[in-house]
């Protein structure tokens, strides 16, 4: 028998009552009634991107549904919590609304604070605090997610370990570090040791992460932006192989060369 659909479901209570009948054992969808957090978890990340990507796309369109995929993700571990008497979808949000009132005491207290840039370090500040309270149990990594992305994470690890003064005095030394870690790939492929130059290679990539950080930029934005410029120039040749009739196999490594870089000056205009 089907189900009755909610009486408002433009609200949120609505899509608590939907997610709540995707995972009925009485009538609910199979799939869904399968799920586990653990299964579940890539989807999340996933709709994070995609947010991400309709951001960067300016598509507002896109945007609003790819908001409402993300927060359906809220919804759907929420349930399961609820489910596995945890917690429910409302403890969520009395959360998120207490850490937000703690963290902004210049809006919903005294403190003063009239800068973003104020308002950035006191916010680490209160986070340090909250932190603190937790050294009894926890190492200073620890509540940073193992599931970030990898360089995002690696960024993060430098920056928190950087307060407790573990860091290089000057940009000179991460450079040099950078040099002494490409050297140390180098001598790894030199000896064939796969495993070696894999965990060379990381190395490299987090020296790399940190001079992100020395520069205040994140290291995920800085190398999405070259994804993107890499895959528009590649386009570019294939569009030009195209025009002259020939399957991009077709073009030597010279005639590539050259189209990559009318790709660039066409980028200069």
């Amino acid at each position: 028998m089907a189900k009755t659909p909610p009486s408002d479901p433009g609200s949120l209570e609505g899509l608590l009552e939907i997610m709540a009948a995707l995972r009925d054992p009485d009538g609910g969808c199979p799939w869904d009634l399968e799920q586990t957090f653990a299964s579940i978890a890539p989807y999340t990340i996933e709709e994070a991107y995609e947010v991400a990507d309709a951001i960067f796309e300016d598509d507002m369109a896109g945007l609003k549904d790819e908001l409402g995929d993300l927060l359906f993700q809220v919804v759907y571990h929420a349930r399961m919590a609820e489910e596995a008497g945890q917690f429910d979808f409302h403890e969520v949000v009395k959360s998120i609304s207490d850490k937000m009132l703690r963290r902004h005491p210049h809006v919903f207290g005294e403190v003063d604070i009239t800068s973003a840039a104020a308002q950035t370090r006191n916010w680490e500040e209160l986070k340090a605090q909250e932190r603190e309270r937790d050294a009894i149990t926890k190492n200073l990594l620890d509540d940073i997610p193992k599931a970030l992305p990898a360089l995002t994470r690696a960024e993060k690890i430098t920056k928190r370990v950087a307060r407790v003064g573990f860091d290089w005095q000057s940009i000179e030394t991460v450079y040099e570090k950078l040099d002494e870690e490409i050297g140390e790939v180098q001598e790894a492929a030199a000896s064939e040791d796969k495993a070696a130059i894999q965990d060379e290679l990381g190395d490299v990539l987090f020296v790399a992460a940190n001079l992100c950080r020395k520069y205040g930029i994140d290291p995920e934005t800085a190398l999405a932006g070259t994804n993107r410029k890499f895959a528009a120039r590649f386009a570019f040749i294939e569009a030009e192989a195209r025009k002259q009739g020939r399957p991009i196999e077709d073009l030597i490594l010279t005639e590539m060369d050259e189209l990559w870089e009318a790709a660039k000056a066409q980028e200069r205009k």
